[in-house]
């Protein structure tokens, strides 16, 4: 059978670049707004999408019937999922972010087998079962962090997020096979979430002194648009077209590992025995979930 290399590539990307999208966002809040955070992100993307469409003429309408079929996506996806995942990062400790966003797959799982766009299996069960058990593992002295009251309306917005998004990636892949042109749909997203996200950071915040913002979070909300938007969600498109969502969503298992190796490596944090057999847990998982007999 011949390798696909660009679906591996794709796949490493999305666990790479959305592994270091954490740290991203809670650097871009810690001086600008969120709705501003992620209204400018998406318009960034937008805009550097549409550039590449209008240099290869493929800029068009893509009529109404589509444009309704990524307006889903882009308020499921990017404008609920993304925007309260930023919204909820202001409060909760990354931690206990990381736990709650290993439910992804899990909620994936069981609704592509309820909707039947993927088989129910026992293996399949005990592959992502094993992989939160890996993530809740790293992070199993902040359980308690659950039931901190302080906290209650991060995990709100961050439990909203996860459902949104785990529903949202099971609809692209139900309807991944009327994708043909991956660019022009991600302009059509990004382009309706950015004018969402605006109205509701005018909303929210109508009075803003821009020169609070500091030039880490800007550059932040830059490395969030060209990275975690463009190039990782074209590689997300690319990969769900080819494999199912579960084999996709998985990959959250990684971005925890990604996360605190970058907490590791730029905030001075501990990486301990515990972290080294999550790990193991987390690969192991991930192996059982997309493992197949030749």
């Amino acid at each position: 059978m011949k390798r696909d290399y660009k679906l591996f590539f794709s796949l490493v990307i999305v666990a790479i670049v959305w592994g270091t999208t954490y740290l991203g966002i809670r650097v871009a809040v810690e001086t600008i707004q969120p709705w501003y955070v992620t209204s400018i992100r998406q318009g960034i993307a937008a805009s550097l999408i549409l550039l590449y469409l209008l240099s290869k003429k493929q800029f068009q309408w893509i009529g109404w019937a589509n444009f309704v079929l990524q307006m889903i996506p882009a308020l499921m996806m990017i404008v609920i999922a993304n925007g309260f995942t930023t919204i909820a990062e202001q409060t909760l400790p990354s931690g206990l972010t990381s736990i709650l966003s290993a439910l992804s797959p899990l909620v994936v799982y069981l609704s592509s087998s309820a909707i039947g766009i993927q088989k129910f299996t026992i293996k399949g069960l005990i592959g992502v079962l094993v992989g939160f058990i890996g993530v809740v593992f790293i992070f199993k002295d902040g359980l308690g962090d659950i039931l901190d009251p302080n906290y209650k309306t991060g995990i709100l917005f961050l439990s909203i997020a996860i459902l949104s998004w785990s529903l949202g990636t099971v609809y692209t892949k139900f309807h991944s096979s009327k994708v043909t042109n991956i660019s022009l749909n991600l302009f059509y997203q990004f382009a309706i979430a950015a004018v969402v996200q605006l109205i509701l950071a005018r909303t929210f915040h109508p009075n803003i002194d821009m020169n609070l913002w500091s030039f880490r979070s800007l550059m932040a909300v830059i490395y969030l648009a060209v990275f975690g938007s463009v190039l990782a969600f074209f590689c997300y498109y690319y990969a769900i077209k080819r494999v199912s969502a579960i084999e996709v969503s998985v990959l959250n298992y990684i971005n925890t590992v990604i996360a605190v190796f970058l907490g590791w490596l730029l905030l001075d944090e501990v990486i301990t025995i515990d972290f080294i057999i999550a790990t193991a847990l987390i690969i192991l998982g991930v192996f059982i979930t997309n493992y197949k007999k030749k």
